[in-house]
């Protein structure tokens, strides 16, 4: 019989990766361990550390996207769900002419991206090797998409290129270039593995702490309204969007579990790094990156204590 976590215990199984964000919080604020130290480790994880471990969690085990054809299919229609639901903000009743253009086209990336530490370190320990394997699916079939609707808004209105700024992604370059290896059946060689496993695996620790000396909520006193709806697709929209999504596409307890957990993660900490890349209000963004971060405990408490016993696991 599958055997999962109980809504009991459920929060001991966030408690170490909140513990670091909260970790990255205090060394920013309370010690020599400023803001400018953890700009460079932002730096870092998004350019090396993240790409290194998204790369090698896709070759080291071989994918049937076959098998997992249910499991893309939910995890693209929550992506999409959330990318249409964001763009949509302005034109929807009440919203309309009320919502600063630019501020969306940096901000909309919040309501469909999402923190694939998080979910990488809470994958094992949900649903066991599986679940690490499932998780590694879903971020290499949508890290991609999300990160083009994430560029696409702020392009329009930039001088600066869509494609260029896609070819220069690194988490679409290592994204595309592991799952072509894992198609074409190529593997790293043994003497390579235990490096790259160290190098990606410091970017668990290093990306939780740097998402936690990121928070800050100041900005948020400009456009509320964007805030509360941009946040409410993320945390409350798109697990309820799992879990139709579920039943939709029959997926196993453990396929279910890994959906409902993806659709409630916290929005990406690179969010701000890329908005700011592109020229636009990176405070902002960084405001409701940190609220989202600061919300992704309720949001996968009710995801996966409230919604997932509503699947039978």
């Amino acid at each position: 019989m599958d055997c999962y976590p109980s809504a009991v215990t459920f929060l001991s199984l966030l408690a170490p990766e909140f513990s670091l964000i909260l970790l990255g919080f205090l060394l920013c604020r309370f010690t020599a361990l400023n803001r400018n130290v953890w700009n460079q480790v932002d730096a870092l994880v998004y350019y090396l550390l993240f790409p290194t471990l998204l790369f090698h969690s896709i070759i080291k085990s071989p994918l049937d996207l076959g098998a997992a054809s249910r499991l893309v299919g939910a995890g693209w229609t929550v992506m999409v769900a959330g990318v249409a639901l964001a763009y949509a903000v302005p034109h929807l009743p009440g919203f309309k002419g009320h919502i600063p253009a630019r501020d969306h086209a940096a901000s909309a990336q919040v309501a469909f991206r999402f923190n694939s530490f998080i979910g990488l370190a809470l994958a094992d320990r949900l649903a066991g090797p599986a679940g690490s394997l499932e998780i590694s699916v879903l971020i290499g079939v949508c890290v991609p998409l999300v990160n083009i609707a994430a560029v696409w808004p702020m392009a329009r209105g930039s001088s600066k290129g869509f494609g260029r700024e896609l070819l220069r992604n690194p988490l679409i370059i290592a994204t595309v270039s592991g799952l072509l290896a894992n198609v074409l059946g190529l593997t790293l060689p043994d003497w390579l593995t235990p490096t790259i496993s160290r190098v990606g695996g410091s970017a668990l620790a290093l990306g939780l702490m740097a998402a936690g000396a990121g928070i800050q909520i100041g900005a948020l006193a400009r456009a509320k309204l964007l805030a509360v709806a941009l946040l409410s697709i993320r945390h409350l929209v798109l697990p309820v969007v799992a879990l139709a999504s579920a039943y939709a596409f029959g997926l196993s307890h453990s396929q279910a579990t890994i959906l409902l957990a993806y659709a409630a993660l916290p929005t990406a900490a690179s969010c701000y790094v890329l908005a700011s890349k592109m020229g636009f209000d990176g405070a902002y963004v960084a405001s409701l990156v940190s609220l989202s971060t600061l919300m992704g405990m309720l949001s996968l408490g009710f995801s996966l204590g409230v919604l997932r016993p509503l699947y039978g696991v």
